[in-house]
């Protein structure tokens, strides 16, 4: 099992855990640090996660308790049952940490609901599991006899990817007289071994000598590697080359051109011609890695850039240069040259959305956190230094943590799906370098909706017309409704209002599609008995809360011609329109014999009516004012025409299907003397049924006039709760050809009523609220006689008959 704490190492039983929680906003974070050693088998345990931190091992799996790796895949895993985190796979300390002294694999580990995060630092501790290795298992040098005791040779280095105490502690050389090593440390566990001549070499004496170099590393117990290296006494060179200087160093800016110049060395020999021509090259350690990057000049000693140099990867380079001559027998020299790379702003930042909520309520409260963020670059010291913005994102804004480069996403105001129902949120991170490097990314939340809009009516009020006489069942007008929201908070359902202060009789004759807003009579209207009425109609949706509007909708019924004229006069006891007038034969051309009265329930050009004659027995004697239905005489009698004579008389509307009456005068031709007797008892009888009809007329005149200033009353105060653009349009202004007076149009947008009759100005009216019941119009034919005579007419409106007595002068 893994060990926790730093100390575990050294004492296994002694467990220390070092934790680390911060607390911010909706989330929090802790840290713990476990310690391992490598090698470990697949599934051993490193810790348990959950206890330490003191979290309910039974809220792992629901609280979705999981590793956030990085791009790379994670070494390890968590059992959301227990919380114990456990290897997975082999882990090879050298391959995941190369020579690090201290092998450390971070963890983010995070809990949702809340929002935790907690980081967890793994201490991979080596073993020794690698033997030291020498590239090359012979090495073969050759030197001078004259070499001088102290000559130095440089040899490759053993390898050892074990690290501290398991790496290579020492090098031991086989038994000798002539040599011995001498090591020089080169930090980060390297060291160097060098050959060092202690005695002249004889070469006459002894031309090879066979050494073996032995490796050890520091394990328990100790591993070893050996190289034989193999000595080839050579003849005569006796001076080596030596550098200028005794430490060479330089710094190189990553990323630099091909072919810069990083730094040259320079070394001297005081041999003469070949054996004192100094040339250069790379010492035996440097590797190809190195070989790659940088090249050497052999001739000037520059050292330039090869590869490409980046200080993400290796912030520092040693490289050991020989300086030789070109004796038969050549003498080296080495030296150490350190170059340190300077980091230039070339990594962009990186933004890494840790917890996201793809979807957010409209009603959400400003404050809201939308996401965790967090922001890191590779560059270092200035360059890393990074900043997160938002671009042009006005409902929301970044809330920073404690720790170091980690951001909430939070609203800052309040949300309108109807508005904005999807937000594009650019996060922009810049770091503080010089130039300046940035980077986006674009998270996309949605609003999800809520029911917080009421149904809207295209129209408010509504105002329809509806023709009279119309079929129950079928559909008369319409109403629509939308709703801003969505989905079941826009669906609207329609119904007629009964309790929303209607007092309409009419509303119970009315019902409405729940869905499409259609409404339907249930019976036909008559535009004599109603003239127009208001409903309102409720519009809800199907959200929760549920929402409603109504709306007030007003009815106009529109005339249609289904009326057919009545008489009032010649009217007979028996009730048929039949009359008998007597005149005397000596009247004169132009005498009025008699006049035909009637009237139609009708209004406008149906209510218009004609008269004409259907049927006479002498063409010659009489005529008939279409308008006015005034029968004359022609022509005086004579003793030859007829005493008897029989007018039927057509009285007919205008109708687009015309309907019509007939009325039928029998007219009397008496002895003058004979007349007057019979004049003076028709007009006693006439005046005792005239004095019975006037006190009948006064009644129903008072009643009429009260229920016409009640509806009048009614109609002013229906107009003032409206606009006054509203005019009856179902009636025209017809234009004046001379007919009957005898009907009336309202107009509601200049409350008046107006007359039309014959020979009279379209504009005659009678004003709402006037005293004006009788109605004097004058005939402006010119007339013989002097004589005035008054007829009643009746004239209908809003469901009364109201007798006006007209006045022809």
């Amino acid at each position: 099992m893994g060990h926790k704490g730093h100390e575990a190492i050294r004492e296994p039983s002694n467990h220390l855990v070092f934790v680390v929680v911060l607390f911010f906003l909706m989330g929090s974070f802790a840290q713990i640090r476990y310690s391992i050693s490598e090698e470990m088998k697949d599934g051993a345990v490193v810790g348990n996660i959950a206890k330490d931190l003191g979290i309910d091992p039974r809220t792992l799996k629901e609280r979705g308790f999981r590793i956030v790796s990085s791009s790379k895949e994670s070494l390890f895993r968590i059992d959301q049952n227990d919380g114990i985190l456990y290897v997975k796979g082999k882990i090879d300390r050298e391959e995941v940490c190369e020579r690090s002294s201290v092998c450390l694999i971070n963890l983010k580990t995070v809990l949702e609901n809340p929002l935790e995060i907690h980081y967890v630092a793994v201490e991979v501790v080596d073993v020794n599991d690698h033997a030291p290795s020498f590239p090359e298992r012979e090495k073969r040098l050759e030197i001078y006899e004259s070499a001088m005791p102290g000559a130095r040779y440089q040899l490759q280095a053993a390898r050892d990817p074990d690290g501290g105490t398991n790496s290579i502690q020492m090098y031991k050389l086989s038994t000798t007289d002539y040599f011995r090593i001498d090591v020089k440390e080169r930090g980060e566990d390297r060291k160097m071994p060098f050959l060092i001549l202690q005695k002249p070499l004889d070469r006459e004496s002894k031309k090879i000598h066979k050494l073996m170099l032995t490796a050890v590393d520091g394990g328990r117990p100790p591993k070893s590697g050996t190289m034989e290296i193999i000595v080839d006494v050579l003849d005569v060179n006796d001076n080596m080359p030596v550098f200028t200087k005794d430490v060479y160093s330089a710094t190189l800016n990553e990323n630099s051109p091909v072919g810069t110049t990083v730094i040259q060395v320079n070394a001297t020999d005081l041999d003469y011609g070949p054996n004192g021509e100094v040339f250069y090259t790379f010492g035996n350690d440097v590797d190809s890695k190195l070989r790659n990057l940088f090249d050497l000049d052999p001739i000037t000693g520059k050292i330039l850039v090869k590869g490409n140099i980046d200080f993400e990867e290796q912030k520092s380079y040693e490289i050991d240069i020989q300086a030789s001559d070109r004796g038969s027998i050549p003498l080296t020299a080495d030296k150490s040259v350190m170059i340190k790379i300077i980091d230039v702003n070339d990594n962009v930042p990186e933004i890494d959305v840790t917890s996201f909520s793809s979807a957010i309520p409209e009603d959400s409260r400003p404050g809201t956190t939308v996401a965790l963020i967090s922001v890191h670059d590779l560059d270092d010291g200035q360059n890393a230094k990074v900043s997160l913005s938002l671009s042009d994102a006005t409902a929301f804004k970044l809330v920073p943590s404690p720790q170091n480069n980690i951001y909430s996403l939070v609203t800052k105001s309040s949300l309108d799906r109807e508005d904005v129902y999807e937000h594009d949120i650019v996060l922009i991170a810049k770091d503080a370098g010089e130039p300046s490097l940035s980077s986006h990314k674009t998270i996309k939340v949605i609003v999800s909706d809520v029911n917080d809009n009421s149904p809207e009516f295209l129209l408010t009020p509504y105002t329809f017309y509806v023709t009279e006489n119309n079929i129950p069942g079928e559909s008369v007008f319409s109403v629509s409704a939308f709703d801003r929201d969505l989905n079941e908070n826009a669906l609207v359902n329609y119904q007629i209002c009964r309790d929303c202060g209607d007092d309409s009789k009419h509303t119970p004759t009315l019902n409405i599609n729940s869905e499409n807003g259609m409404v339907y009579a249930l019976k036909s209207f008559d535009f004599e008995t109603v003239k127009s009425f208001q409903f309102h109609v409720l519009a809800t949706d199907s959200g929760t809360p549920v929402r409603s509007t109504n709306v007030t909708i007003t009815v106009f019924i529109l005339d249609q011609n289904d009326n057919s004229p009545l008489i009032l006069s010649p009217l007979s006891s028996n009730g048929s329109a039949q009359g008998v007038e007597e005149i005397p034969r000596n009247v004169n051309a132009g005498h009025l014999v008699a006049k035909v009265r009637a009237y139609d329930l009708d209004i406008g050009y149906n209510g218009w009516l004609l008269f004409s004659l259907q049927e006479v027995s002498d063409h010659t004697l009489f005529s008939l004012d279409r308008y006015t239905g005034q029968i004359r005489t022609l022509r005086p009698f004579t003793e030859t025409d007829e005493a008897l004579h029989k007018l039927v008389i057509l009285v007919k509307d205008n109708g687009n299907v015309s309907l019509s009456a007939t009325a039928t005068v029998l007219v009397n031709v008496v002895e003058p003397k004979e007349a007057f007797a019979a004049s003076d008892v028709k007009g006693s009888l006439k005046d005792e049924d005239e004095n019975n009809v006037t006190f009948y007329l006064i009644i129903t005149l008072g009643s009429v006039s009260t229920l016409f200033l009640i509806s009048i009353i009614v109609l002013i105060v229906m107009q003032c709760s409206k606009s006054t653009d509203y005019s009856s349009k179902y009636l025209q202004d017809p234009p004046y050809d001379g007919t009957l007076c005898h009907s009336i149009q309202y107009r509601s947008g200049d409350k008046r009523y107006m007359l039309v009759g014959p020979r009279m100005s379209i504009g005659s009216t009678i004003v709402p609220g006037s005293n004006g019941n009788t109605l004097v119009v004058p005939d402006r034919r010119s007339r013989a006689s002097g004589e005035v005579s008054t007829y009643p007419i009746t004239v209908t409106h809003t469901e009364t008959r109201e007798l006006l007595r007209v006045s022809i002068l």
